[in-house]
């Protein structure tokens, strides 16, 4: 299952690889306008990183992500691993900004 919010691409996976917690329930945070993608109740999810990937453990039943400019969406209880969407320009492959 894939869900979009904006620039940030979430994804159910069965299982999480071997990651480390991060603090925190924010995603992203935009550069441009200093909103975030985050989750509306920090006790619902824990963040987790493996090299440069994100990843999110959704504890209860549900937990919102949330985002000034987008809907809701609800993720139930289970394991996401999260991507930021990236533009490419002639000078580099980048994230987009929000």
């Amino acid at each position: 299952m894939l869900y979009r919010h904006g620039d940030v691409l979430v994804q159910s996976v069965p299982t999480m690889p071997n990651a480390h917690s991060r603090p925190g329930a924010t995603l992203a945070r935009g550069e441009v306008t200093g909103h975030s993608h985050r989750f509306s109740d920090a006790a619902a999810v824990q963040l987790y990183t493996a090299d440069t990937d994100t990843y999110v453990q959704v504890l209860s039943d549900t937990a919102d992500l949330i985002h000034e400019e987008h809907a809701t969406i609800t993720l139930p209880r289970g394991f996401y691993k999260v991507w930021m969407q990236r533009e490419y320009s002639p000078a580099a492959i980048r994230r987009v900004l929000d």
